[in-house]
């Protein structure tokens, strides 16, 4: 398991209900998250399509989807990238979930997972790579918050074996 930044405030609990939202996805539509009450969604916030980290964490849960889905659950990306990025890295990698464009990071925001990060001594806002478990009611049955990729996976397989 992953050694976890403490997980802040503004952060959806689990047990309470997961923020709606509506999002342009990779395959035109729009998504809501509420489109999959009745199943279980594994919702992942990442920063930015086709870089190393974020590159593993897709194919991680793109390996494991048959499991995933023998669960009753979907997977559903979100990034600040665009749809047309979506498009790229999802036939690139042969992604079978769909990914979701928060251009505006808004849903990031909702969750909490918009915020400072540091690289080469530079600071600047951005994604905190971060999944939730969301039930089958809509509501966070777990979270995971400043996550490696491979932690990433291992612990929604992991949160999905459980429940």
């Amino acid at each position: 398991m992953s050694k976890q930044q403490s997980i802040p405030d503004n952060v959806p609990a689990v047990g309470s209900m997961a923020p709606d939202f509506a999002l342009p996805a990779d395959d035109g539509q729009t998504v809501r998250l509420s489109d999959y009450r009745g199943r279980r969604v594994v919702l992942y916030f990442y920063p930015k399509d086709m870089t190393s980290g974020c590159t593993t964490q897709a194919c991680g849960f793109r390996d494991n989807y048959p499991e995933i889905e023998e669960r009753n659950a979907v997977v559903l990306g979100i990034s600040p990238d665009g749809v047309a990025s979506h498009v790229e890295f999802k036939s690139k990698y042969d992604l079978p979930f769909r990914l979701l464009a928060d251009e505006g990071h808004r849903v990031a925001e909702l969750y909490g997972v918009w915020g400072e990060k540091s690289m080469y001594g530079k600071k600047y806002f951005g994604v905190i790579r971060s999944h939730f478990l969301v039930d089958e009611e809509g509501r966070i049955a777990d979270v995971q918050y400043n996550i490696s990729p491979t932690d990433s996976v291992a612990n929604a397989l992991a949160a999905l074996r459980l429940s």
